[in-house]
């Protein structure tokens, strides 16, 4: 059976997955990439080191975001988010959005200074101190969720 996710199943999916795919397009090129995140409402979060996606969501702010959880082929959920790409310059803003996103990926490593890159260090105290991140926010515009069941 093929249906539609209501907004409290979309939601529910954005909040419980960590890892979704960014699209975005500029100068005739699409790139997509899966990116670590966290869902706050009608932003998602996100970090990431200078790079093409970073460069290319400064040229075109337009971006799609998706996220799923695939059981099996025929059993899955999948959201897809229309948005605008959007920088944190503010330092508290991007301190606090940081922390954020640092303490949702910690649980899921095994050994946290190993992933300096992610901003996962052993004391915040370091993070931005080996690589300079950029905290981005998605502005949610648009979404729609999908589903599959047996």
């Amino acid at each position: 059976m093929l249906g539609e996710l209501d907004q409290t199943q979309i939601e529910q999916l954005l909040r419980e997955q960590v890892t979704g795919r960014i699209a975005c397009h500029a100068e005739g090129s699409t790139y997509i990439v899966p990116v670590n995140y966290v869902f706050g409402g009608s932003y998602l979060y996100g970090q990431s080191a200078e790079g093409q996606k970073i460069r290319m969501m400064r040229n075109n702010p337009s971006v799609c975001f998706e996220v799923d959880e695939i059981r099996t082929i025929f059993d899955w959920k999948s959201v897809i988010i229309q948005g605008r790409f959007e920088e944190i310059i503010d330092v508290s803003e991007k301190e606090q959005l940081q922390q954020g996103l640092i303490h949702r990926l910690m649980p899921l490593s095994r050994n946290p200074s190993d992933h300096p890159a992610h901003g996962i260090t052993e004391k915040d105290s370091d993070v931005g101190t080996k690589v300079q991140l950029i905290v981005y926010k998605v502005h949610i515009e648009q979404l729609s969720g999908r589903f599959e069941r047996p």
